[in-house]
């Protein structure tokens, strides 16, 4: 079976009234620019469509890499035609023929209302010439058909199709603004990013390094799981904050119960900073309620207290074992288990607070010069821009 094209559903996008066209525009962008190696393909945009003309390209693939692009509900193969119902009833018998089944069902859907055959004409008529000619036994059911036949009539050209390829959904990468992700290397932190970008906001990540204490393959590591996101968003940039001394000195000058607490808002501070510098509207990280002690209510209500930028934690009420199903999904699992530590859990506290108090969290924190120690982690970070193909340096961003 040679297909043509593929048709392009929107999801969410089709109730945003008067931003629909934006919404719209920005997918069709992040389209071209998701298939950007497909040098054949040619793209139709209108009002409620997105045409993709293969031209020769291998369609498995072309199938494969759209699957990630958030803002489409699904997508189709499809046979583009003159409109007539001749042609109709031919692409549908091409597609009955070589598609295993013996039960189908045909749904028109006519756009251009001036088409002189109602959609169950066309049905009926559709149905009844595959009967008259296909080369083996076949039967219909509309309940639950095997092969499901869909008719798109416009004025000039219709498609017919058979499979719909269910997508990502969710609003266009960008729509959103950009946000902050502080990213671990565990496995909640991959998921929140995953789905902060369904939601149409950009990610940059910040992630906070503790050598010689955390190594090169925990650094790998995360770089390892930003190129997992980047499929569904093009490219990504990654601050690597340099963390030992600052933390050195909070386990120096801190009570070991409170050390974490302590660590958190030493990091919404750094993860403020680069957000504003870079124009990020949002931080997002990871945190499940109650997951560990700096994730309990009380700890949160404390560390977020030393920043005004909000803070998204999209698996907050999720269970560890949906997060996991969502990260085995994006293939960042594996990575997320590999064994090597980083600074949250390299000097982790035998018996941390869970319910900190904000005048004590202050108190600790007036017993050392940690302001010039978190401008030098700011002015020494290392930043990289991460895309398919490579990870290049860049010290211009700044």
């Amino acid at each position: 079976m040679k297909y043509s094209h593929i048709l392009v559903r929107f999801g969410e996008l089709t109730t945003k009234g008067k931003n629909r066209k934006m919404f719209i525009n920005r997918l069709f962008e992040n389209i071209k620019e998701s298939l950007h190696k497909y040098q054949g393909l040619q793209y139709q945009k209108t009002f409620d469509r997105i045409y993709i003309q293969l031209n020769h390209e291998k369609a498995e693939d072309v199938c494969q890499d759209l699957k990630n692009v958030f803002g489409i509900y699904s997508f189709s193969l499809a046979i583009k035609i003159d409109t007539s119902i001749e042609n109709m009833q031919e692409a549908a018998l091409m597609i009955m023929n070589t598609t295993e089944g013996k039960t189908f069902k045909i749904e028109t859907k006519r756009s251009f209302k001036q088409f002189p055959m109602k959609s169950d004409d066309v049905n009926r008529s559709v149905a009844g010439f595959i009967f008259d000619h296909i080369n083996k036994d076949i039967s219909v059911d509309v309940h639950q058909p095997s092969i499901r036949l869909k008719i798109e009539i416009r004025e000039n050209n219709s498609y017919v199709m058979n499979h719909v390829i269910k997508a990502s959904g969710g609003y266009p990468v960008g729509v959103g603004g950009k946000a902050l992700l502080m990213l671990s290397g565990g496995i909640d932190s991959p998921v929140a990013g995953y789905l902060t970008l369904k939601r149409g906001v950009q990610i940059e990540c910040i992630h906070y390094a503790s050598p010689p204490y955390t190594n090169e393959r925990a650094k790998q590591k995360v770089l390892d799981i930003t190129r997992k996101l980047v499929p569904y968003c093009g490219s990504i940039v990654v601050h690597m904050i340099p963390f030992t001394k600052l933390q050195l000195a909070i386990y120096e000058h801190t009570s070991e119960s409170y050390a974490m607490t302590i660590m958190r808002r030493m990091m919404y501070r750094i993860a403020e900073e680069i957000a504003i510098k870079r124009n990020c509207l949002a931080i997002v990280n990871g945190e499940s309620i109650g997951q560990v002690a700096s994730q309990t209510l009380d700890s949160m209500a404390v560390i977020n207290e030393v920043i005004t930028l909000p803070v998204i934690r999209p698996v907050a009420c999720m269970d560890k074992l949906d997060i996991i199903e969502i990260a085995k999904k994006i293939d960042t699992y594996d990575i997320s288990i590999r064994p090597f530590e980083d600074c949250c859990t390299i000097f982790t506290p035998k018996n941390p607070t869970t319910k900190p108090k904000s005048y004590k969290a202050k108190a600790f924190e007036e017993t050392f010069d940690y302001t010039s120690l978190l401008e030098e982690c700011c002015n020494e970070v290392e930043t990289m821009i991460i895309n398919n193909q490579e990870i290049e340096d860049n010290k211009d961003l700044f």
